[in-house]
């Protein structure tokens, strides 16, 4: 099994490491690397036109796709898949749990989870019994990764006040931790009427469910993710791994601050990531995927040189051949100590037959690789 199923605090402990077990309870679920890291698969929901023919899926083809995709990632023994949700144009997994759901009926293996569940303009109470249903659905496959709202269009269309935007998020990713740990809730805030001895149904298989924070790497998420003992999923876009590095040794010093070991909290990091039968095609290849959903989606491409730094083995962008993402891989575990990778492989219009090429070669000639030199011994 991929996780050890006992429940660990994401520990706070007292002087000379003695563990203080009255404190709050996380219930964080480690990784066991036995059989190497954890690897996955992420999609954004994206539906945008295929840069180099010009093709669009219609809104239920790419609905479905996910599925498909999602069914393709477990045959292949990736460990996980992850959809995100977003409101705004050429998006299209807006109902994430709705979708999320057909999932895990189409599959009886893979971990699923949010990517990230914008917990900003959401109720917290039915976001979980949203993925309390799912996980009892999935016979205890699902997480949930908690995120905030990247751009403004989805505060605005439910009406959340951009003034109170960082004390909303972490007011309501507070009451999510609580209804994880409790059955019954009483609690109040400045943003949501108040919970008196509220009876919080259903519960997961296992009681609980595994939380995660989704950050950017912005120095205010970074810290109240290391202070909450939340495990971490950063998302990444370019530059060299010693720059993400430094995101994650702050995280795990601001854990350890408030008491925490941050040895017992589970790190994920999340980017691009494409592979060919070499580097130059898949560069070739997957770019102008890239820059066209960056120019729909951002207003502006994504910098062609800021991609093109792919080709340093230290960079953080995963594009090439297998032989060197391996090598890419191996390394960023190395300096990130992360125990799960999640590969975005279907941005800006990648047609189904790329992704599927993908995931094979992840599946025969990657992943086979990445976990025999990321394993630990038991």
């Amino acid at each position: 099994m991929l996780f050890k199923y006992q429940y660990m605090i994401g520990m706070r402990v007292k002087n000379k490491g003695v563990v203080d077990m009255s404190v709050r309870n996380n219930f964080v679920k480690p990784i066991d690397l036995t059989n190497g890291i954890e690897f996955g698969i992420y999609s954004l929901g994206d539906l945008m036109r295929n840069p180099h023919n010009g093709q669009m899926l219609s809104e239920k083809e790419r609905v479905k796709e996910f599925i498909e995709i999602a069914k393709m990632s477990e045959q292949a023994g990736i460990d996980v898949f992850d959809l995100g949700e977003s409101h705004q144009d050429y998006f299209v997994s807006q109902a994430q749990t709705v979708i999320l759901s057909a999932i895990v009926q189409a599959t009886s293996k893979i971990k699923i989870a949010s990517a990230a569940s914008l917990l900003s303009v959401h109720d917290p109470v039915k976001v979980w019994e949203d993925f309390a249903t799912l996980d009892l659905l999935s016979d205890g496959r699902v997480e949930l990764i908690a995120g905030r709202a990247s751009r403004l269009g989805a505060l605005d269309l439910f009406g959340v006040d951009f003034q109170d935007y960082d004390a909303i998020f972490d007011e309501k990713f507070d009451l999510l931790q609580l209804l994880n740990r409790q059955e019954y809730v009483t609690w109040s805030g400045r943003f949501r009427p108040p919970l008196t001895n509220a009876h919080i149904l259903p519960r997961p298989e296992s009681g609980h469910l595994q939380l995660w924070r989704a950050i950017g790497g912005s120095v205010t998420s970074t810290v109240s993710a290391g202070a909450s003992g939340t495990p971490l999923v950063l998302a990444h876009l370019s530059g060299p791994v010693s720059y993400h590095k430094k995101t994650l040794d702050l995280y795990r010093k601001t854990a350890q601050q408030h008491g925490y070991d941050p040895k017992t909290l589970p790190i994920t990091t999340a980017g691009f990531f494409y592979t060919a039968k070499t580097t130059q095609q898949a560069l070739q290849e997957y770019y102008p995927h890239v820059a066209a959903a960056f120019k729909l989606s951002n207003g502006q491409a994504f910098p062609n040189t800021s991609f093109a730094q792919a080709t340093h083995p230290h960079s953080i962008v995963n594009v090439g051949d297998p032989e060197f993402l391996i090598e890419k891989l191996v390394y960023q575990h190395q300096e990130f100590g992360m125990q799960r990778y999640m590969a975005q492989i279907d941005f800006g219009g990648v047609s189904i037959d790329q992704i599927k090429r993908n995931i094979d070669l992840i599946g025969t000639k990657i992943l086979p690789e990445v976990k025999k030199r990321t394993r630990t011994s038991s």
